[in-house]
């Protein structure tokens, strides 16, 4: 391909698939490049930028033989150490093209290794996959229900603390986690100023302020994330914060394990369904997420 300053321009293949979900237009949508040797770092983050999904995932050859692959995964403005959906996502895709060893693949990530099975039928036909978080449980900051209600338009008394305060939690990316009522879950809007307001008024927060708002609601969890400062205003499936809710939950049990569906994306028009897992562990509380993949766009990208 000749563009028409003259300069020859690349062309590098990518797939999309709707993540947590078995229904095409449902899920989490991300954009797969499954093999982005020769893209620059910037030139990964302009098209991330251009897809304007919640990420991208670019496969790269992995450091150690032994593992599958490097994925660096991009929002729309910055590299994540860590995410979910594009660990799940690039798996199942990876797997299709019969890279995954014994239904088992290695991921190479800046927070760390990131193992995925898949998921197959009866026929063995790969249907998503699920994925260890790199890291234990670890907690950060309470945050007052004061800034939880203002960031969600929420009143203070919608959010419950009878569990846990609203605490930053991660498994390799943090959040803020809060538990409120099932019908404030319903109504709650992002305040983006009130979000500015609480990362100013919190740098230990390390500049990332992402809610992730849980209800029970019998034996499931519905949730919703807010993430407006990263440029997602509302996520339909978020794995990386479900992985430390599920730890959290556990943490506050005498149990050796839990596990939970987590609904998600409703209010948005595409319900996802992630499956969690939590364990205790010699390093401390582990977790899983996984959930079914829908392929849905093929195409090439010019670079």
């Amino acid at each position: 391909m000749v563009h028409h300053s003259g300069k020859a321009m690349s062309a590098y293949s990518f797939v999309t698939v709707d993540v947590f979900t078995t229904q095409r237009f449902g899920g989490n949508q991300l954009a797969v490049f499954p093999d982005a040797r020769g893209l620059s770092d910037a030139q990964m983050q302009a098209l991330a930028n251009e897809f304007n999904l919640s990420e991208t995932t670019f496969v790269l050859p992995p450091d150690d033989p032994a593992h599958t692959a490097r994925v660096r995964i991009f929002n729309r403005t910055s590299e994540m150490p860590f995410a979910g959906h594009p660990n799940v996502g690039t798996g199942y895709v990876l797997a299709q093209q019969g890279r995954a060893k014994n239904g088992v693949l290695l991921f190479e990530e800046i927070a760390g290794l990131v193992e995925i099975k898949i998921d197959h039928d009866a026929a063995g036909t790969a249907t998503g996959a699920t994925i260890a978080a790199p890291q234990p449980l670890s907690l950060g900051p309470r945050l007052p229900v004061e800034t939880i209600a203002a960031c969600a338009g929420i009143e203070t008394s919608d959010v419950i603390v009878s569990g846990h305060d609203p605490v930053q939690a991660s498994v390799g990316n943090t959040f803020v986690i809060a538990e409120v009522s099932g019908d404030a879950l319903t109504r709650a809007t992002p305040d983006i100023s009130q979000f500015r307001r609480g990362l100013a008024a919190w740098p230990a927060l390390n500049g990332r302020l992402s809610l992730y708002l849980y209800a029970h609601d019998g034996a499931r969890i519905r949730a919703r994330m807010f993430a407006p400062l990263a440029g997602t205003y509302e996520d339909p499936a978020t794995g990386s914060a479900a992985t430390p809710l599920t730890a959290l939950l556990l943490s506050l049990t005498q149990k050796a394990d839990v596990s939970y569906d987590i609904v998600q994306g409703v209010e948005m028009g595409r319900p996802s369904l992630l499956r969690t897992t939590a364990r205790r562990a010699s390093d401390g509380i582990r977790a899983t997420v996984g959930g079914g993949c829908v392929p849905v766009l093929r195409g090439e990208a010019a670079v």
